[in-house]
């Protein structure tokens, strides 16, 4: 019977006929209240508090963020998934079972993956609901929700440019609705000025992206490319895409086992090692394959432990947890070349 509410709940998570939908239109005037990011409470992680990013999943790790050269600014991904109560378009910050939620899923399995290399930085904002990406019918609602969160996701990277950041270089890094919200702030605040901080890269994962979706940021086509976007988006190699996952060859994607943007296909051997639900269990090197096509990348159907089978194709609740060893390691490879070509450039 658990086995069965697993599997049930997996489900859910990729399904917005699982969740609680909004009820009436968007009200500006009746939204949750506004985010006071000077205060360290409405941050998910800070480097100088304990919180669900410093963690690691094995003890070949470390929390390194005390010594740390660089600074990462994490958007999560959508949490305020239709519970029992959540009605709203957009979460409330205040929201401690959701904030819980959070912490445990995307701060923990995501974010962490940063600790080795960077300092970690990601705000709580009032996230839209899940059914922004599902509706048909309410799409103007749908999109002030999305707006609303945006603008606390730019509150925050405003604040922390101006109380936290000090000069340090940068990376940014999302998925999901967080991607949405990443690749807007990119675009704003990285297009012609020169005085932001130096982006070493952005980790823009789970939504598609065109190659082209920024004047001067281009996709990284290597390990040590900087001042570039990774993006990728996991399925299964039996998924046949929805209009939720648009494919073609205009959508960037790169291999994590490879950091490649060929259409080889990488072995499982070149996983260094997958995080599954129970995060302190540790790695699972070898888990899984990937490679590339039309857009998408593509993996072999995952062996889970304790799972007989996946109820879904689309892993894009994984997308940092298949790679998180991989993923981890080329943050620090990034963050070296970037160092190195700054030094050779005198700067």
């Amino acid at each position: 019977m658990k086995m069965r509410y697993i599997i049930f709940g997996l489900s859910c998570l990729l399904s917005a006929s699982c969740a609680v939908r909004p009820i009436g239109v968007f009200h500006s005037e009746s939204v949750p209240p506004v985010p006071d990011y000077g205060d360290p409470v409405t941050w998910a992680a800070l480097p100088f508090q304990k919180d669900s990013a410093d963690v690691v999943p094995d003890i070949g790790l470390q929390d390194m963020q005390e010594n740390a050269r660089a600074d990462v600014f994490f958007v999560y991904p959508t949490t305020y998934v239709g519970k029992r109560g959540q009605k709203a378009w957009n979460a409330d910050v205040r929201d401690e079972k959701l904030n819980v939620r959070t912490d445990r899923t995307s701060i923990r399995n995501q974010a962490s993956v940063f600790n080795g290399s960077c300092r970690v930085y990601a705000p709580r904002y009032r996230q839209a609901h899940l059914e922004c990406f599902y509706t048909l019918k309410r799409k103007e609602d749908a999109t002030q929700a999305l707006n609303l969160a945006y603008g606390d996701v730019r509150a925050a990277f405003e604040y922390y440019i101006h109380h936290y950041n000090q000069g340090r270089p940068l990376i940014i890094a999302s998925h999901s609705q967080g991607t949405l919200h990443a690749a807007r702030l990119i675009r704003e605040f990285y297009s012609g000025h020169s005085e932001m901080p130096e982006l070493i890269a952005a980790y823009l994962i789970g939504m598609p992206l065109e190659k082209n979706n920024f004047i001067d940021i281009p996709p990284c086509a290597t390990s040590e490319d900087v001042h570039c976007f990774c993006s990728w988006r996991t399925v299964d190699e039996k998924y046949r895409p929805n209009r939720v996952y648009p494919v073609g060859d205009i959508y960037s994607v790169i291999n994590p086992l490879t950091w490649t943007t060929d259409s080889l296909c990488a072995a499982k051997s070149l996983n260094m090692g997958a995080v599954l639900k129970k995060f302190y269990h540790g790695l699972y090197p070898g888990f899984i394959d990937a490679r590339i096509e039309n857009g998408l990348l593509r993996v072999s159907r995952p062996k889970i432990p304790g799972l007989p089978f996946l109820p879904m194709r689309n892993y894009h609740i994984a997308d940092y947890n298949f790679f998180y060893a991989n993923v981890r390691q080329n943050v620090e490879d990034r963050i070296g070349a970037y160092f190195k070509t700054s030094s050779m450039s005198g700067h």
